[in-house]
């Protein structure tokens, strides 16, 4: 079971930019499950950013263009070799021989490459570039320490009981809860409106007490002439510890 406080925790190791890796080791190092521990990312993790569809490079673009007009010219050289006869028919008229013809080829290929180098614009720095070199230097994280998991069987706090008939009176009762133990037990009400109720519940209220710390639930023994007081003692303390329970 994850808390704020481990929430908490892991959003203010984020944001300084320790490692994932080592918030966990300092978490299991504290006790917490690697269940709590990715039921507790999973509760801080920010929404995924929508992911930039990537625009072919400069370099991409010109070894297309250039393969292109290498496939060109080889077709072009192949097609002036056809027939010994129409090739020389074609070197008279056009005053150039095939191997001629070719090196042309090439000559505008090159040429073609170092326009487009020269007109290529800068190539624009990143979003993710932009936002890093807007943002401040980091400065390392704070060594905090990370929030403990409770040890015991109950969340802490302070819990308040039912009210349970005994029988000359009521008794109700609030649990208070430290890490994770049952700490103390405060009667709220208790018969107090005879003299022999007084007298009995003073020596059985503390009895209780210290019983129901001792076994940490509300499965007490009775007091000896007490046990009403002590029946009720104990229905209204299962009812907090109810609340209480992890």
């Amino acid at each position: 079971m994850i808390t704020p406080q481990l929430a908490d925790f892991i959003r203010v190791q984020l944001a300084a930019g320790v490692p994932q890796g080592a918030i966990r080791q300092s978490l299991v190092g504290s006790g917490w499950t690697e269940q709590d521990i990715a039921e507790a990312f999973a509760a801080t993790a920010p929404k995924a950013a929508i992911a930039t569809v990537a625009q072919p490079s400069l370099f991409g673009r010109k070894l297309t263009l250039s393969l292109g007009l290498l496939f060109a010219s080889l077709v072009y050289a192949a097609w002036q070799n056809v027939g010994s006869g129409r090739s020389a028919v074609q070197s008279q008229l056009a005053g150039t021989t095939p191997s001629q013809s070719l090196k042309a080829a090439n000559d505008a290929l090159l040429q073609t490459l170092a326009q487009i180098e020269s007109s290529a614009p800068a190539a624009a720095p990143s979003p993710a570039g932009t936002a890093q070199s807007a943002l401040p230097a980091k400065t390392p994280a704070t060594a905090t320490a990370p929030a403990p998991k409770p040890t015991g069987q109950y969340a802490d706090g302070s819990y308040t009981g039912t009210p349970a008939d005994a029988y000359y009176g009521t008794v109700q009762v609030k649990a208070v809860i430290r890490n994770g133990h049952i700490a103390d037990v405060q009667f709220l009400q208790y018969p107090s409106d005879r003299a022999n109720s007084q007298y009995i519940n003073s020596v059985a209220m503390p009895l209780l007490t210290q019983e129901a710390i001792q076994v940490q639930s509300a499965q007490v023994d009775g007091v000896s002439g007490a046990t009403f007081t002590s029946q009720a003692f104990q229905q209204s303390l299962a009812s907090a510890l109810t609340q209480a329970k992890i």
